[in-house]
């Protein structure tokens, strides 16, 4: 991978020193709940406290330019006001994505309960955007570039923030042999931060009784990152968090005539998705039936309908096109920093670029309407996968974008997995968390909420931590 030419730097310990860091590491995980279900107990997924192992981490923080991370903490704040403007302008989400629409069943079902809410002029007042966008460095240009902007169930804001505290511990406890600072590791609150947010959007609703309702999948073996937002909403903010599948969201919900949601005889304020963001987590119509219902309803939910599509790689894509982001921002100082973000976005209308990716495959990634890990296309698999739509013709090209594949610089590291320390060619990919929160005119919430830093083999062409290609990393930043 033309990523890894430079010689990487070797790890700053030796395996036997590295070995024995993971010990005193993984310990440390099991102490501080950085922990995820083991795959290889059947309950651990459903049932908490069962079957614990601690996540995969990086055994030390992944080196990045300060200089790189204030960039990126600086673009939070623009990007969450741009998935705010872009979600009040529905006919532009539905005109964006009607080809989508044709070819992929998901982006049709999610639009149709947008056009629902549409036709009844229904308006989210409280409007709450827990987001993070993705980034790498391009090692050519040593630019920042944006992978993809999550508006739904961003994940790891939990255990994100406890990687930095492993890694200063970590940092403190070897420091005769590390020449490493522990300052320069920066602080990660995203998991209070987003708690925060949460607790905001339910004072903004102003219903003393009423719950905060987490949507969750029936099985989910990343359930300690979600309850360190219960957690800290039960301490810090005195507020109950209840954990409900869609399904059972049908069976016990109901929305009262005032619009008051209702599930399991309790008053919802804030629905927060952990689920819904894949196919998968609507096996049934009784699914599809409780998502209408959460938006039909008064609760504030994160996200609504219009903010779930504006996570869309198509309207990525739309929004890198010429003009378009001055339809939504007047700033030209903001949009020029957006778009020195951007990575080359096509739709593949466009023949000359799919012609240039099928014969240069490996400069490109396709991507399909699809959140969460293992979806994208790479070499010589994108190369078919275009022939073979080009061939079908009609609609088939409109449920992929192709989008510039990014090459950081790849370095050696110990990745630690199942209490096993090996070392790897590593490439990382930095995520920003934002947190937005408004109340009709009132901006409440506008902030930077903290980061997630994933790293992964760099044979690996996905990076989603819970999908298994990637571990937990945190940042150490330096001058240069």
């Amino acid at each position: 991978m033309s990523a890894a030419v430079p010689v990487p730097a070797p790890p700053p310990v030796d395996p036997a020193t590295a070995g024995e860091m993971a010990r005193e590491a993984a310990a440390w995980c099991a102490l501080h709940g950085l922990v995820v279900g083991d795959r290889a107990d059947p309950r651990s997924a459903t049932v908490p406290g069962v079957g614990l192992v601690h996540a995969p981490f990086s055994l030390l923080p992944a080196h990045l330019p300060e200089s790189i991370w204030r960039q990126a903490c600086e673009l939070a704040t623009i990007f969450n006001e741009l998935v705010d403007r872009v979600s009040l302008d529905g006919k532009f989400l539905q005109d964006s994505l009607s080809k989508t629409r044709q070819v992929d069943d998901f982006t049709s079902r999610l639009l149709e309960i947008h056009r629902k809410m549409m036709e009844i002029n229904k308006e989210e007042n409280i409007r709450l955007g827990l987001h993070r966008s993705d980034y790498m460095l391009d090692l050519e240009t040593n630019s920042l570039l944006q992978i993809e902007l999550n508006t739904i169930s961003t994940s790891f804001p939990g255990l994100g923030s406890l990687v930095s505290d492993l890694h200063r511990s970590l940092i403190n406890q070897y420091v005769h042999l590390l020449s490493l600072e522990p300052k320069r590791v920066p602080g990660n609150a995203a998991s209070s931060k987003f708690a925060e947010a949460l607790a905001r959007a339910w004072a903004e609703f102003n219903v003393d009784s009423a719950v905060v309702m987490m949507i969750v999948q029936p099985e989910e073996r990343n359930m300690y990152d979600q309850y360190w937002l219960t957690n800290h909403l039960k301490e810090s903010y005195g507020i109950t968090t209840i954990r409900k599948t869609l399904s059972q969201v049908e069976a016990e919900g109901q929305v009262l005539p005032d619009g008051t949601l209702v599930v399991d005889g309790k008053k919802v304020a804030v629905v927060y998705y952990r689920a819904g963001y894949t196919p998968n987590d609507y096996p049934s119509e009784a699914e599809w039936s409780a998502r209408l219902l959460i938006e039909q309803s008064c609760a504030v939910k994160c996200p609504s309908i219009s903010y779930h599509l504006v996570g869309t790689k198509k309207i990525q894509q739309e929004l890198a096109k010429p003009n378009v982001l001055e339809r939504f921002l007047e700033n030209k100082e903001e949009i020029a920093k957006l778009r020195k973000c951007f990575a080359g976005l096509w739709s593949l209308d466009d023949e000359e670029i799919v012609k240039t990716a099928i014969e240069k495959p490996e400069l490109f990634v396709l991507k399909p309407q699809r959140e969460g890990g293992g979806n994208n296309i790479y070499g010589l698999d994108l190369r078919e996968t275009l022939t073979r739509l080009q061939k079908e013709g009609g609609d088939a090209l409109a449920a992929y974008i192709l989008m510039q594949r990014i090459f950081p610089k790849a370095s050696l590291a110990y990745l630690v997995r199942g209490g096993i320390c090996h070392e790897g060619l590593v490439i990382s990919e930095l995520g920003i968390y934002g947190a937005y929160l408004r109340n009709k005119d009132k901006v409440v919430i506008n902030e930077q909420s903290g980061y997630l830093m994933r790293t992964k083999v760099s044979s690996s062409d996905e990076g989603g931590v819970a999908a298994g290609f990637a571990v937990l990393d945190s940042l150490y930043l330096t001058d240069k």
